[in-house]
C-alpha cells in the first residue's frame, strides 16, 4: 500500500529576500525555540548549493522537529517556501533548504557523529603560530 506523495511548493519570491534578512529570520526562529550551539558558516565560494548553513542541536527528536518547523514558519513570514524539508519523520536530522540558507537541526549525538562543522570550516583557520607555518607539521 502507497501513500500519497506530500507536495511542496518548492519557490522563492522575486525577488527573492537578501541573504541577511533571511539569516535573520533563521536566528529568530532558532533563538525562539532555545536551540543549543548554533552555529553560522558562510560557505560562500566553497559551494554553489547556499550561502549559509546554520547548525543547530536539539534536545530530543520533538525538540529537533519543533525548531525545524519554527524555521519553516519564520521563513513563510518573508514569503519564502522551503525547497525541501528532510529529516521530519525520525526528528535525528531535520534539513531545512530555503535556497540561500540551509538550516540543520541535529540531536547532539547526530551532530558530533557527523561533524558538519569541520566539514565546512577546514581550512578557514589560519596555521598554528608553533608550526611555523609549515603545513607538514600539521
Amino acid at each position: 500500500m502507497t501513500s500519497p506523495a506530500q507536495v511542496i511548493k518548492t519557490r522563492l519570491p522575486d525577488p527573492p529576500p537578501p541573504v541577511e534578512v533571511l539569516l535573520a529570520h533563521v536566528r529568530n526562529a532558532i533563538e525562539e525555540l532555545k536551540a543549543k550551539d548554533v552555529v553560522e558558516i558562510d560557505v560562500r565560494g566553497k559551494t554553489s548549493v547556499c550561502d549559509y548553513m546554520v547548525v543547530a542541536s536539539g534536545t530530543s527528536s520533538r525538540h529537533v522537529k519543533s525548531i525545524a518547523e519554527e524555521v519553516v514558519r519564520y521563513a513563510k513570514r518573508l514569503d519564502v517556501q522551503p525547497l525541501g524539508v528532510e529529516g521530519e519523520r525520525e526528528a535525528e536530522w531535520v534539513l531545512v533548504d530555503l535556497g540561500d540558507v540551509v538550516v540543520h537541526v541535529m540531536l547532539p549525538r547526530i551532530r558530533e557523529f557527523y561533524a558538519l562543522e569541520r566539514l565546512w570550516t577546514v581550512g578557514d583557520q589560519p596555521p598554528d603560530e608553533g608550526d611555523g607555518g609549515n603545513p607538514a607539521a600539521r
